[in-house]
């Protein structure tokens, strides 16, 4: 500072404040892993996997947590859904392993969530899907004919294999888009939100 001049409180110069950067889109992760001994190992890996494409992920919220000593196993599942609901609310997409899960569907929970995400206009993309259609893997598990205008149907009692070449239930195939993996679900769904 020049002699004589005296600092001032009203000086020119900006101070310049460092920008907030935005929060990073969050993705949910939805799928059975929950229920699995390294559902941890594998938050871990999808998390990670995040990163990269400047994503952030949010795991089940069930995933962290353990009954309270005094709670009731229906008060537990209430803030299970009530976590899991807000989460989803919370997501800017979601990805969805649907994987056959105990039969020849994906986890019933996950569908609700893939189901509740696009209601909310949330994108979603699926994952572990197998290949071949729906009608090939039950006719290969469940005794099945098939009618003279090309309808699958069980055997037993007659009620019609959902075909139309759909890999999944229709609602879901045609609701969402489907990746072979977690990390080409994640690649898409980073695509999708940044549109």
């Amino acid at each position: 500072m020049p002699t004589g001049q005296t600092p001032s409180s009203h000086d020119n110069r900006r101070m310049t404040i460092p920008a907030a950067s935005a929060p990073l889109p969050k993705v949910y992760f939805a799928g059975p892993d929950v229920f699995f001994r390294d559902g941890a190992a594998i938050f871990r890996r999808l998390k990670a996997a995040c990163a990269p494409l400047g994503m952030e992920g949010m795991e089940p919220f069930d995933g962290q947590l353990d009954i309270a000593a005094d709670e009731s196993e229906d008060a537990f599942a209430l803030r299970i859904y009530q976590g899991n609901v807000a989460r989803i609310r919370a997501c800017d997409g979601v990805i969805a392993n649907l994987a056959p899960f105990r039969g020849l569907e994906p986890d019933p929970g996950t569908v609700f969530e893939v189901g509740f995400a696009i209601a909310l206009g949330k994108p979603v993309v699926g994952y572990n899907v197998p290949h071949e259609t729906y009608a090939a893997r039950v006719a290969r598990q469940v005794p099945c004919t098939t009618d003279a205008d090309g309808t699958v149907r069980e055997t037993g009692d007659g009620s019609m294999v959902e075909g139309l070449g759909q890999r999944i239930n229709l609602m879901l195939s045609r609701s969402i888009e489907l990746a072979d993996t977690a990390g080409a679900a994640l690649d898409l769904l980073a695509v999708r939100m940044r549109r």
